[in-house]
């Protein structure tokens, strides 16, 4: 093991990494939590700033309005189907393309691979893309919100590293004894990049939850997701706040605004924990080669 040396300068530089840690941690924590109080205060509490940290006048009137919404689980029942749908989809397709990517052997890697570089810093844009999905007829059907993001170029990337960093002796191994590409894939590598597999899985479930413009172009109201749903409540609020020049409703609406965040952003900070070592481990080892 490693001998750690406890000079002044070491633990001076240990003390500056932590307090830099500690105010990142404040800057984060803090906006949150002035929003969860905010939400669950008093309107009251709020004309009359009085709110900080901790709700004032504890109220769920905010929450109670917005679950009220007509289709409001209907959009939360959407989102939760494209999260996992869609993530579902994209990991498949991605292993699927990264796998022989990551050999150098094969024919044509990489030209294929200076296309998905240059792809993923140049596209054709918002109205050719529209006419691409109106013309394979998926407007108007969830998988407008599924198929063309099933593959992500930096997600990609980040795969093909981390196979090109497995040993090629154990997949030498497993061709002696009878398997083929394929059942290396499914038997061998697959379980050995379960962290890489997780941290791709993390980013394609956060943009599939965080996605509205999409399904505002191509869905149906009865489609919508979560976001776009709580998009048009923060825009109705807002709106009637303004119009109507009342204090007291204006202050409802930044209620109503702050629980429209909560409920938005708990369920991918309720699933970050349970994903956060795979995470660190599959960004930094899928890094490490170009």
């Amino acid at each position: 093991m490693r001998k750690k040396y406890n000079t002044p300068g070491s633990v001076a530089f240990d003390i500056i990494i932590y307090i830099v840690m500690i105010l990142s941690l404040i800057v984060c924590l803090v906006p949150f939590i002035y929003m969860l109080a905010v939400s669950l205060s008093d309107p009251a509490a709020i004309i009359n700033k009085e709110v900080s940290l901790l709700p004032v006048g504890l109220t769920f009137s905010a929450y109670k309005q917005i679950f009220t919404y007509p289709n409001f689980f209907d959009a939360y029942g959407n989102t939760i189907f494209y999260t996992v749908v869609g993530t579902f989809i994209s990991l498949v397709m991605t292993t699927l393309f990264a796998y022989p990517l990551s050999k150098g052997f094969l024919k044509g890697q990489k030209f294929i691979m200076k296309m998905v570089v240059f792809s993923m810093f140049f596209s054709g844009g918002l109205i050719p893309n529209y006419l691409l999905v109106s013309s394979l007829k998926l407007t108007g059907t969830v998988w407008a919100m599924l198929l063309p993001f099933a593959i992500n170029q930096f997600n990609l990337i980040i795969l093909i590293n981390f196979f090109k960093s497995i040993p090629t002796e154990i997949e030498e191994a497993a061709l002696i004894d009878g398997l083929d590409y394929f059942g290396i894939l499914r038997k061998i590598i697959i379980p050995l990049s379960t962290a890489a597999i997780a941290t791709v899985g993390l980013y394609t479930a956060v943009f599939f939850w965080n996605d509205w413009f999409n399904g505002l172009i191509y869905l149906n109201t009865k489609q919508f997701p979560v976001m776009l749903f709580l998009r048009n409540i923060v825009n109705g609020t807002s709106m009637v706040g303004d119009a109507a020049g009342s204090a007291d409703k204006t202050t409802i609406a930044i209620s109503i605004k702050s629980a429209v965040i909560i409920t938005s952003t708990l369920p991918i900070i309720v699933l970050y924990p349970f994903l956060q070592k795979y995470f660190v481990k599959g960004l930094t080892v899928g890094s490490v080669k170009g």
